[in-house]
């Protein structure tokens, strides 16, 4: 009976670079889809591996395999998501158009976030170009925190949002560094990249206003506080911010507006973003906002399972736990 129908439109993803911090939750939002299933995950230092070893909570036989981009492209996945860093995904999308096999690739890193061929994957700020899309390139963390910070006051605003970030240091990566060694970082807060960092560049393209951008990495894992700045052209109250947040994003299920300016502690884990903490200085023209989100969730992982879930025809919020998902208000 019924269930030839189900198995059939089940549909394959691969994840290429699943060893990284965002690989891992993908394979848990993959593995928790009704309608798709994991082709292969792929990871030179792990290959052989079994993934239950690595990604807690995760059932299952499947092993890390190491899979070079013709493997990839030989592996006939509906979808391929690109987990890797800058300027590392390039052999993998060349070896999946050769094949013109009409594979989704959903690429995680800054490779494509400026190219018109690819759609822009964030959905609370353009659907419709993500539904069907072929190619997208998902936004960066912080990059997704400082425009849904922003957008509701595009329209009034009088110059350059200033945006001063701070991310858990999960952020930067499983490559040892500076700003991911826990001993370096103990009470300390690591500026850097303190202009010109690729997420300015990126949010300056895609809200169509210069913004200017200031990242720091602190001491916990996972989570990104934005604080925001913003000049506006004519005064205006706090409540009617407050209202013009609310109505944005009033049906959208991972945004939550909130009274008090929100903690990085309160969001880690979770699969949306907070934005609150409306504060005018004197004179009404001078507005802080500040935004919370974690940058392995909704500033990676569960932003993908969006695309992947509006390209590939499901429910956009498919497999995001609904508990996980922010109260609505």
């Amino acid at each position: 009976g019924g269930e030839g129908t189900v198995t059939s439109t089940v549909k394959t993803v691969g994840i290429v670079g699943a060893r990284g911090h965002t690989g891992a939750e993908l394979v848990r939002l993959v593995a928790a889809h009704p309608g798709l299933a994991l082709a292969f995950v792929s990871s030179r230092e792990l290959d052989g591996e079994p993934v239950s070893a690595h990604v807690e909570g995760f059932a299952g036989e499947l092993r890390y395999g190491n899979f070079d981009p013709a493997a990839v492209a030989r592996s006939g996945a509906d979808a391929v998501v690109l987990a890797l860093p800058n300027d590392k995904g390039g052999p993998f999308v060349a070896a999946i158009e050769a094949q013109v096999s009409g594979t989704l690739i959903v690429d995680l890193s800054a490779d494509h976030r400026f190219d018109p061929q690819w759609a822009y994957g964030l959905p609370e700020r353009g659907r419709d170009a993500i539904r069907g899309a072929r190619r997208i390139a998902n936004p960066g963390c912080y990059a997704t925190a400082m425009q849904l910070a922003i957008a509701p006051l595009l329209d009034q605003l009088a110059g350059p949002p200033q945006c001063f970030g701070v991310s858990g240091y999960s952020g930067a990566g499983t490559t040892p560094s500076d700003r991911n060694n826990p001993e370096l970082l103990r009470d300390n807060l690591m500026p850097y990249a303190l202009a010109n960092h690729i997420h300015e560049r990126e949010v300056t393209a895609h809200l169509g206003v210069p913004v200017e951008f200031m990242p720091h990495v602190a001491p916990h894992f996972r989570g990104i506080t934005m604080t925001v700045n913003l000049w506006l052209r004519e005064p205006m109250e706090r409540d009617a911010i407050e209202r013009l947040y609310r109505r944005r994003y009033a049906g959208e299920p991972l945004v939550e507006v909130v009274e008090e300016a929100p903690w990085v502690s309160r969001i880690a884990g979770r699969h949306g973003v907070q934005i609150g903490g409306f504060t005018v200085a004197p004179g009404g023209r001078r507005v802080v906002v500040v935004a919370t989100l974690d940058n392995l969730l909704k500033g990676a992982a569960t932003q993908a399972m969006q695309n992947l879930n509006l390209a590939l025809g499901f429910d956009e919020f498919t497999s995001i736990p609904a508990q996980g998902r922010l109260a609505r208000h």
